[in-house]
């Protein structure tokens, strides 16, 4: 882990959850780490509670909406200005609805597009462009899901536009690697493909269900948690750089 010290990385979802963890785990590397959310006001708490650690590292906290392709270039400008580098992109904003391809709202489909794949493609494009201007190796890292891998067999159909997102999510990656390649470039690009995990996420889908909580999806202890996934992108970053990890798809033992 020690080639990563004192390089920069973008974390984006970086107030909570997942997000969260990688920017610690990436500031105890020795990394800077620029995290972007909606609420910068969390990571900068986060940023002095880890500061309190007397790590090597630093969080910086940037506002950006992801739905706005503006806000994601003035993010990758402030990088650029401020470190004229980037050597990692943990792309780990995503969201879902509750909304039934036969009867969801086009709003919601929108939203979960404009996040999960239009702002992750603009990121990928974006922090290509900044490590390939260094010409070393760089790390891309897409938070994917199970669901882009399997359909989940519950009657949650609300989630099926969600699950199509990440199938999407699957095969963009797959493409991005192949432009990689093409490029000559050493830059690596993977996926982490989790099931459940503890975090907000199921909040907002849930949100619109008065029939489902959260603590009913985590009544069992042994639920995944965010630092397992953390744990998964730290073993990706460790990687030689003549090796490449894909994907790494993690479930809970519970799983079916």
């Amino acid at each position: 882990m020690a080639h990563w010290k004192g390089k920069v990385a973008l974390v984006t979802g970086a107030s909570s959850g997942i997000g969260a963890g990688v920017c610690g785990a990436l500031v105890k590397l020795g990394m800077v780490v620029v995290g972007c959310a909606r609420r910068p006001d969390r990571i900068n708490s986060l940023s002095k509670k880890i500061a309190a650690e007397n790590v090597s590292g630093k969080l910086v906290g940037v506002r950006c909406d992801l739905t706005r392709e503006n806000d994601i270039l003035e993010t990758f400008d402030y990088i650029k200005r401020k470190y004229n580098r980037l050597d990692v992109c943990i792309n780990s904003a995503g969201l879902s609805h509750d909304s039934p391809l036969l009867s969801g709202s086009t709003q919601y489909f929108k939203n979960m597009l404009e996040t999960n794949i239009l702002a992750l493609t603009v990121c990928n494009r974006e922090a290509f462009k900044l490590m390939h201007e260094t010409k070393e190796m760089g790390q891309i890292i897409n938070m994917n899901s199970l669901s882009g891998h399997v359909l989940p067999n519950t009657s949650w159909t609300g989630v099926h536009f969600y699950c199509g997102t990440k199938f999407m999510v699957r095969a963009l990656t797959e493409c991005i690697r192949k432009e990689i390649k093409a490029q000559k470039s050493p830059i690596r690009i993977a996926c982490v493909s989790p099931g459940v995990v503890r975090t907000e996420f199921y909040d907002n889908y849930l949100k619109d269900d008065p029939n489902l909580k959260t603590s009913d999806i985590f009544s069992d202890v042994r639920t995944l948690q965010p630092e397992n996934i953390v744990d998964c992108i730290l073993y990706i970053l460790n990687a030689p750089p003549h090796v490449e990890i894909h994907d790494i798809i993690i479930r809970s033992i519970i799983d079916p």
